[in-house]
């Protein structure tokens, strides 16, 4: 007897969809099982207040989870930087897959880089837009230590309507995360990559997550081979490091933990952080480098390490600057 697909529960918008057919592929890869996709509707799909309003932990995920606890659906798929840094004792993270391109990229108009374009004489300071206060702020102190004329511009929308703000000329640039142009084979409209050394991405930026029911062990096994125990690692530093710092997405934190290498040998993983005022006046920018970690207890550790020196330098003190 054949048996039944595996339902794999995603938000509707092209970028969820193209990101979890990439996974039930892999699934279908590894297990031999047949995949359906099941489409949900999340509050973050629906509501059209900015993130920071409705308070973005959570708003897309909500939704799947709750279809997983149903039996409705037999796992699901988020963008790991979506969830909430609190793991439900009721649902498993199965699977953290090896991460895509973590940086942050502009799409502007005539082809700019950030830097031609907040140079670019054209009428007043360049428009660029965003959803996200962790990109505001880094955006307007790298503004403000290199002289360039920008305004950002609050906005929401899927990846088609952004770039549609460039397109018809209502913005200068937009400010996207190149894991999502990459999954839905558009990369090729970026016209500049932003050095992680100008912006942090966000906890988790270009991972993703694959949840299944905590009682559902067997096929948590199975889910397990699609597994990247360094990206694993990599975002549980970093999602401990906003988790210490007490604030939820919408706040001004981005943070990246990356490996470094001897040659061919991996020694040390290195934990950035940063919290800023969205006007970009302030930044609290550290750093900290341990062991690869081998548990997650140690990832953690790593995280709250830099959480708690990041706020001995200061970065209490800026956590209620948000950006509505």
């Amino acid at each position: 007897m054949t048996e039944k697909p595996l339902r794999l529960g995603t938000r509707r918008s092209t970028l969820a969809m193209a990101q979890s057919g990439q996974i039930a592929d892999a699934v279908r890869r590894v297990t031999g099982r047949g995949v359906e996709l099941v489409e949900i509707t999340t509050y973050g799909d629906t509501s059209r207040e900015h993130l920071a309003q409705i308070g973005g932990t959570g708003v897309f995920v909500t939704a799947l989870r709750d279809a997983l606890l149903r039996g409705d659906v037999d796992f699901a798929v988020h963008s790991l930087k979506d969830l909430p840094t609190t793991q439900s004792d009721d649902l498993t993270l199965a699977a953290v897959p090896r991460r895509e391109d973590p940086r942050d990229v502009l799409v502007a108009r005539d082809g700019l880089t950030l830097a031609e374009l907040g140079a670019a004489s054209h009428g007043g300071p360049a428009r660029i837009g965003t959803g996200s206060p962790r990109r505001t702020a880094q955006l307007n102190a790298y503004a403000r230590s290199h002289g360039l004329a920008v305004e950002t511009v609050p906005i929401r929308g899927n990846i088609d309507t952004r770039i549609g703000y460039v397109r018809s000329g209502e913005l200068d640039a937009v400010v996207l995360a190149a894991a999502g142009l990459h999954r839905i084979g558009r990369i090729g409209e970026v016209t500049d990559f932003l050095s992680v050394d100008t912006v942090l991405p966000a906890p988790g930026q270009g991972a993703l997550a694959v949840e299944c029911a905590a009682y559902h062990a067997d096929l948590a096994a199975l889910l397990a081979e699609l597994d990247d125990p360094f990206t694993r690692a990599a975002v549980t530093a970093e999602r401990s490091l906003l988790a210490a710092l007490e604030a939820g997405c919408s706040a001004p934190v981005g943070a990246l933990a990356d490996l470094l290498s001897d040659g061919q040998i991996v020694k040390e993983m290195r934990l950035r952080g940063v919290v800023g005022t969205t006007d970009g006046s302030t930044l609290v920018q550290l750093s900290t480098t341990g062991p690869v970690p081998e548990t997650s207890d140690q990832a953690l550790a790593l995280g709250r390490e830099l959480a708690t020196e990041m706020l001995a330098k200061g970065a209490a003190g800026l956590m209620g600057e948000r950006a509505l």
